[in-house]
């Protein structure tokens, strides 16, 4: 099994002081991964905390070996009746992401596991290994009515493990035999090995690819996230999906207030010129373990901004570092998140890009299995 080696929780939420640590057998970053810290998830009867005496000194931490695990599920179509966000079904072929994103905000659901938000979230993924079969049959039942399902949205559909287990590409499979439409959101130019699929698919209005940009800085993505492809493959993804007639969206997301809100009008001046027609943007959110994860990030990587980065973003949260509401969790409120709101208009507008996301095509859907009534 995995290293799972826990992580303390201490200090203040104000920026001052970190809030994690390593636990007594580790230094806190490990290369390539994200998380500096494996924080006790939240329903374990156990909560562990590091203790360093004088005399301990830490050594170069070994490298966190990524596990994974197949699971059976039941359904592959989750639900949501969430008035903020522009699909009602969506499919994640995987559990926890390997890209490791320090800010991803699905980090909480492996403590539904047993394990940790931080670094067991991006080394221990659990694959669905019956997920096109599951879509087949929930999409082939009497009762099913089309609409767009999302497609990665609490994991990366194209992460590391999808070179292997081909899974995003099995139910993209389904997808465009059911002639169903879907909306991509990932991080990776291996959406563009599905190019056959994706292609034939964007000629009767069923998909549409979403490419997350948080910065275009290298360096800084190598840190905020650090298996996922550089900025500049990003852009080349974006560039390939726009040439084969495929609809992208930018996803200027997340903005981190302090540290990447300055490349706002960069990234989507890029971003256009590599054929991007359409703009999603979402202030940082910090829901559960994250806010711990992220002020222990910044301690480590960037310790003089963080300060700022939490007081910018209190100021957008209504004085919390998350704000939870519906119809505020994404943008935010106040001076700081209005004035983001309007330099993405203002430069979207500019730029001539659409915002949101286009209404896909549902009539031409046709249940698995069906066929043609010859008699």
């Amino acid at each position: 099994m995995g290293d799972t080696r826990d992580g303390t929780a201490s200090g203040t939420a104000n920026g001052a002081a970190p809030r994690l640590g390593p636990s007594v057998a580790e230094p806190a970053a490990r290369r390539g991964r994200g998380a500096t810290a494996n924080p006790t998830g939240r329903y374990e009867s156990a909560r562990r905390e590091a203790f360093h005496d004088e005399t301990w000194t830490a050594d170069a931490p070994a490298p966190l070996r990524t596990e994974v695990t197949p699971e059976r599920s039941a359904r592959i179509i989750a639900r949501n009746s969430s008035p903020d966000i522009p699909f009602d079904r969506s499919i994640n072929p995987y559990r926890g992401c390997e890209h490791g994103c320090i800010y991803c905000y699905a980090r909480p659901t492996h403590a539904w596991l047993g394990l940790s938000p931080g670094l067991d979230f991006e080394s221990r993924i659990f694959t669905k290994p019956d997920a096109a079969r599951l879509l087949a049959r929930e999409i082939a039942a009497p009762g099913y009515r089309p609409d767009t399902i999302a497609l990665g949205t609490a994991t990366d559909p194209y992460q590391p493990v999808e070179r292997e287990h081909r899974l995003t590409r099995a139910v993209l499979e389904v997808l465009r035999e059911a002639r169903h439409p879907v909306s991509i959101t990932t991080k990776s130019d291996l959406v563009l090995r599905d190019l056959d699929l994706l292609t034939e698919m964007a000629a009767e209005n069923l998909v549409l690819a979403a490419i997350s940009l948080p910065t275009l800085d290298p360096d800084l993505a190598r840190r905020l996230d650090p298996r996922a492809p550089r900025p500049g493959k990003r852009l080349a993804a974006m560039r390939g999906l726009s040439a084969a007639g495929v609809p992208v969206m930018v996803n200027v997301s997340p903005i981190i207030p302090g540290l990447t809100d300055h490349e706002i009008e960069s990234i989507l001046a890029e971003a256009r010129a590599h054929g991007a027609s359409r703009i999603g943007h979402a202030l940082l959110r910090l829901p559960g373990e994250v806010a711990d994860l992220v002020a222990d990030w910044f301690t480590e990587h960037y310790p003089e901004r963080r300060a700022r980065a939490f007081a910018l973003l209190r100021e957008a949260r209504g004085g919390r570092e998350n704000d939870p509401r519906f119809g505020h969790r994404f943008r935010g409120e106040g001076a700081y998140a209005t004035m983001i709101g309007q330099r993405v208009r203002l430069a979207g507008t500019r730029l001539g890009f659409a915002f949101g996301r286009i209404a896909l095509n549902r009539d031409a859907f046709r249940k698995p299995g069906a066929q043609l009534a010859l008699f």
